[in-house]
């Protein structure tokens, strides 16, 4: 017979809380990893804020920006989620994506949080070629309309 499996505490990813052998309340731990899942599922945050809004609907979720405050102090980068009526965090992972709804663009964690910025529009040379420009103009609103870009920064 081979030896059990040993299995921690919560999911690598998401840190969903797994259930363990002869685990009390174990309703509530179910309760807590469905309630993760259906909020990080859309993969999608209202807003990208440092402090708490003043209500928030249940599994709305934010991104918290720096500098955090009150009950989001110390949780920078972080995802937090409501759930029965309290804040629960998520860690980014590298890699992770989502979309921020408020600012309508795409963001990608790569040691914190970074959106696409678009390239600057060619100008100037010694030969201009309309359509080409055009053309490239066009791909660049393309993709600042469904978010891949971020707009320019001044």
């Amino acid at each position: 017979m081979s030896d059990p499996i040993a299995f921690a505490s919560s999911t690598p990813s998401l840190s969903l809380p797994l259930l363990i052998a002869g685990q009390a309340q174990k309703e509530f731990f179910v309760n807590q990893a469905l309630s993760l899942i259906d909020a990080m599922y859309a993969r999608s945050v209202t807003s990208s804020r440092p402090t708490p809004p003043p209500s928030a609907d249940e599994g709305e979720c934010f991104l918290i920006s720096a500098p955090a405050a009150g009950v989001w102090t110390a949780r920078e980068d972080q995802i937090a989620v409501r759930i029965a009526g309290d804040w629960h965090f998520v860690e980014p992972t590298e890699g992770m994506q989502l979309f921020d709804r408020d600012k309508e663009r795409i963001l990608v964690f790569r040691s914190q949080w970074m959106p696409a910025i678009a390239p600057a529009l060619p100008t100037g040379g010694t030969v201009i070629d309309t359509e080409a420009r055009a053309s490239l103009a066009a791909l660049v609103q393309a993709l600042l309309a469904i978010g891949v870009l971020g707009s320019p920064t001044p």
